[in-house]
């Protein structure tokens, strides 16, 4: 498959976005903070990526215009906010929970595509937003929310995040798609250090960055779960597209809810898992739906 390299890429990046949520939420133990630990995640990666790109013998295109650059940096805002509400949504709710209701991008990017390019959703992807609806009642076990501790905050906290990450898939797919992939991730990140600094610029002011565990706890989360995936989606997205790199996103909810399980105990229903299933399979029939049609109208 000529393409293989690049869907293995979008398939990496969304598993290692698919471990975080349970490890942010173990950092939450030690005392830290959404902001702080967001922050810190982008401003690491960004210095990364600047780093290899300075020292990168194949940097590409780097001598880029205003036009490029406010762009790159705008699609950096907005993954740099999906990750803070995002991380804001897990301490309120579970990490299982959260990760469900981010996936909701999917349906979320059929109104953006509605809204800004007048694609009104035809009846196979309206009735794939009403399964991926009723798989999320299932899977976040919504139905017995009178019996558990719920939080109206983190739901709101995990959809804003879901809209936030419908946007940057649209952006990523569009913007700066002549840009090699180094100097494209650095201004991402850029993008996401300087969009989450600017709304929480007193909390992270005030912040302790120095302490060796803070330090490893940074290192980890810009490694794992920024650098290497925004690079890998930075370089597989354009080459794909949003649909198949949608399919292929999905991966982060298994991923997730296995590692939840593992990492924080946290448990899954029959009911749970079959939401999750037909979650996934509702969201997969979509963008599958959304190629092929694609394809057609390209071949026309």
């Amino acid at each position: 498959m000529r393409n293989f390299k690049y869907i293995l890429m979008v398939l990496i990046g969304g598993t290692l976005y698919g471990t975080m949520s349970s490890f942010v939420k173990l950092f939450y133990l030690r005392g830290y903070h959404a902001a702080e630990l967001s922050f810190s995640q982008a401003l690491l990666a960004a210095i990364f990526l600047g780093i290899i790109l300075l020292l990168s013998r194949r940097r590409g295109r780097v001598n880029l215009s205003g036009s490029e650059i406010i762009p790159l940096l705008a699609t950096g805002g907005t993954i740099g906010l999906t990750n803070f509400l995002y991380y804001q949504s897990i301490s309120y709710i579970s990490a299982s929970l959260a990760i469900v209701l981010l996936m909701q991008f999917t349906w979320f990017s059929l109104l953006l595509e509605w809204a800004l390019f007048s694609k009104k959703p035809n009846k196979p992807e309206f009735l794939t937003a009403v399964l991926i609806l009723i798989g999320t009642v299932m899977a976040g076990n919504l139905l017995g929310w009178k019996t558990r501790s719920f939080s109206w905050i983190g739901i709101a906290f995990a959809l804003c995040s879901s809209l936030t990450y419908a946007i940057y898939i649209v952006a990523n797919s569009r913007i700066g798609e002549q840009v090699s992939w180094l100097p494209k991730s650095t201004l991402i990140m850029a993008g996401s250090a300087m969009t989450i600094f600017i709304i929480n610029a007193k909390s992270i002011s005030t912040g302790d960055y120095f302490g060796p565990e803070f330090l490893l706890m940074a290192v980890f989360l810009a490694v794992i779960g920024t650098t290497i995936p925004t690079a890998l989606f930075a370089a597989g997205i354009p080459k794909i597209g949003a649909g198949v790199s949608a399919i292929l996103m999905t991966i982060e909810l298994p991923v997730a809810a296995l590692c939840a399980n593992i990492v924080l105990h946290e448990q899954l229903d029959a009911i749970q898992l079959t939401g999750i299933w037909i979650m996934l399979a509702a969201i997969a029939s979509m963008n599958y739906y959304k190629l092929k049609k694609t394809k057609q109208s390209c071949a026309i």
